[in-house]
């Protein structure tokens, strides 16, 4: 992308889809610097490539939607975006986990998060079918004699480093998990829980199946956002735990669909939850 403060409009917003479907995502500083223009026109671009219905978006910047270009957005581009929030949240749902448990994670940068949070928590064994999961706690587990055993499904891997299929959903159809700490694409009252892969829609409902707790951590970027195929309803959620960024209205709807809503970095519900 090449700086030009005489383009046009419609000529940046070329330029910021072209970079979309390149690279996944844009960030608004980025994105200042390259098309040398002010911070306001960036996001007022951004604004209306969003009211098109042609990006989401986020904290920081857009990221691409699947049905613009067919790409979903990978692990790596997703992993720079709501760093803040994903840690509070982390740090939320590792309080879920008991010494000695049986622990499922799915995929997604927010649950690689929790995943941080559980190297130092004796006896567990963790199922996951997300490679970069594997790889931090493998890699913790050569230092550590108290990180978790751990459990690689098998199968197919996503744009988001996710396996799933066939392979995934019957090694998961044989287990029994006493916690799952899942991550969604989107979150919404009429759609519940969403990704825009199908394949891995299945493979959730699988892990759901095995596990006698479910948590899902999300943050408020999340909610509204609907993808092509459903995998849960809000009410089979044991805890929802997002950020402060999530509106007030929007948390009453939430805290009445699921089981436990968890407002991570907001001062009253964290103690609540803490005290627990």
């Amino acid at each position: 992308m090449v700086a030009d403060q005489g383009l046009l409009a419609h000529q940046r917003r070329a330029l910021i889809m072209e970079a979309i479907r390149r690279d996944g995502a844009v960030r608004v500083s980025e994105l200042v610097e390259q098309l040398g223009v002010s911070d306001m026109t960036v996001r007022r671009d951004l604004d209306t490539l969003a009211r098109s219905g042609d990006v989401e978006k986020v904290h920081g910047g857009a990221v691409g939607l699947v049905g613009h270009g067919g790409n979903e957005v990978g692990f790596d581009t997703k992993s720079g975006l709501q760093q803040s929030a994903k840690q509070a949240i982390a740090e939320a749902a590792a309080l879920l986990v008991t010494p000695g448990s049986v622990v499922a994670l799915g995929g997604g940068t927010t649950v690689h998060a929790v995943a941080t949070r559980l190297v130092n928590i004796p006896g567990l064994t963790v199922v996951t079918n997300s490679l970069p999961i594997a790889q931090l706690l493998e890699s913790e587990g050569v230092k550590s004699p108290t990180s978790p055993s751990v459990l690689l499904t098998g199968g197919a891997p996503t744009p988001s480093k996710v396996l799933v299929g066939p392979l995934a959903d019957t090694v998961i159809g044989s287990l029994h998990v006493d916690l799952l700490i899942l991550g969604t694409h989107g979150a919404s009252t009429r759609a519940g829980l969403t990704t825009p892969n199908l394949a891995e829609a299945q493979t959730n409902q699988a892990l759901i199946k095995c596990a006698n707790r479910v948590a899902v951590v999300a943050d408020h970027t999340k909610w509204g956002i609907t993808g092509l195929s459903s995998f849960a309803r809000l009410h089979e959620l044991d805890h929802f735990i997002t950020d402060a960024g999530l509106p007030r209205t929007e948390r009453s709807a939430l805290a009445e669909a699921v089981g436990e809503l968890v407002v991570a970095d907001d001062p009253e519900t964290a103690a609540e939850h803490g005290s627990m």
